[in-house]
């Protein structure tokens, strides 16, 4: 089913963005020779995952970069409405989409680096601000288990309005045994699909959000219908994103066997299929919406198919595990605090996302992302 594209009229269309990059892959690939001399190689599978995979000696090592988007804007204009800078949540939303990245691949986080750039001096001289950053940056680390490497802070006036940052960073974690490398090549018909639930818009659909808090009638001070926290808009858009790191180990770690991961991010549900092999993903039963997304969607004026299209949906991780330790995953996953969905399976066939509640299929060619 082909997805009408309200994000491409905001401004962000993945239809012009995909094909540069899949241009970048192309061209990556020919540099892997150079890392020979060093006695390492890659993993060419890996080209096009969520993570970058390579050998070195008898060490996996996985790395991967990536921003946190536009929420921070969110975080900047709600703020002073609530008399906080939100921005300890906007430090860990910034991490959370870094390392769910990076464990996709089977991972452990090592390091990771920040990566700040404001468009002028000014942005630094908030002294709160900063320590809300600095501390939600911290615990996001300790979150994930990895050290906080250093990174780069950049002004870049005339590039970055005045008053704004960027924010995102890299980090490279250890596969500890080569048997956890998840890739999609180890789907297989029968696997099970156990998905874990977002807690919000996470940090993908923002400059769509944005664009609709501005027609909100009280923009982010709209009471969001159906929230049982009775929040505003602007409030729950800047919930923060879970980060995935322990519940991706604990799996690995507790017997169960796990093919593959994916971070349900830009592309929406789409991103199930994110494997090259010719299956189809059948999705028998869908987590909750939270209600942001009910209400962005009914907003915006999308269709199920182009919300499940664009937006997580309530789905901020999948896992695929073989049906015999499905129920073995999902109760290591509750000892974690995640209750784990079974939402569906693999079978062979052509490469789509079936969802069956919705009568929705997305076709492969929909995602070309690889």
């Amino acid at each position: 089913m082909p997805v009408r594209d309200e994000y491409a009229k905001v401004g962000v269309d993945y239809a012009v963005i995909d094909p540069g990059k899949l241009l970048a892959q192309r061209t990556a690939l020919a540099t892997g020779k150079n890392l020979v001399p060093h006695g390492a190689r890659e993993l060419e599978e890996t080209r096009g995952e969520s993570a970058y995979v390579l050998e070195l000696g008898d060490r996996l090592l996985a790395t991967v970069t990536e921003a946190l988007g536009t929420k921070n804007l969110v975080a900047d204009a709600v703020g002073p409405l609530l008399g906080r800078s939100f921005y300890d949540a906007i430090a860990k939303d910034t991490v959370a989409t870094i390392v769910n990245d990076l464990v996709t691949v089977g991972a452990r986080p090592l390091c990771l680096t920040a990566y700040w750039g404001a468009g002028s001096s000014d942005w630094f001289e908030n002294q709160a601000r900063l320590a809300d950053l600095v501390r939600g940056w911290g615990e996001a680390c300790d979150d994930a288990g990895c050290a906080w490497g250093g990174g780069e802070t950049q002004v870049l006036k005339a590039m970055i309005e005045p008053g704004t940052v960027v924010l995102g960073g890299s980090a490279i974690g250890t596969i500890a045994r080569r048997e956890e490398l998840l890739l999609g090549s180890r789907v297989a018909p029968g696997d099970r699909i156990l998905i874990a639930p977002s807690t919000g818009i996470h940090t993908n659909g923002l400059t769509l959000a944005r664009n609709l808090a501005e027609r909100a009638p009280n923009g982010y001070a709209t009471e969001l219908p159906g929230d049982p926290r009775r929040r505003s808009l602007g409030e729950a858009l800047l919930e923060p994103t879970p980060l995935y790191a322990r519940l991706v180990a604990a799996l690995l770690d507790g017997g169960v066997d796990l093919h593959y991961a994916v971070h349900v991010t830009g592309h929406g549900w789409r991103k199930l299929m994110r494997a090259t092999q010719p299956l189809s993903y059948v999705i028998e039963a869908l987590p909750s919406v939270p209600p942001v997304l009910a209400y962005l969607a009914a907003a915006s004026g999308m269709q199920p198919a182009e919300a499940y299209g664009t937006f997580n949906m309530g789905a901020g991780f999948a896992f695929y595990v073989t049906a015999r330790t499905a129920d073995r995953a999902r109760e290591l996953a509750a000892k974690q605090g995640t209750a784990l969905l079974d939402a569906g399976h693999v079978v062979a066939g052509p490469r789509r996302v079936v969802l069956e509640p919705l009568g929705i299929t997305f076709e492969g060619e929909s995602l070309t992302i690889r």
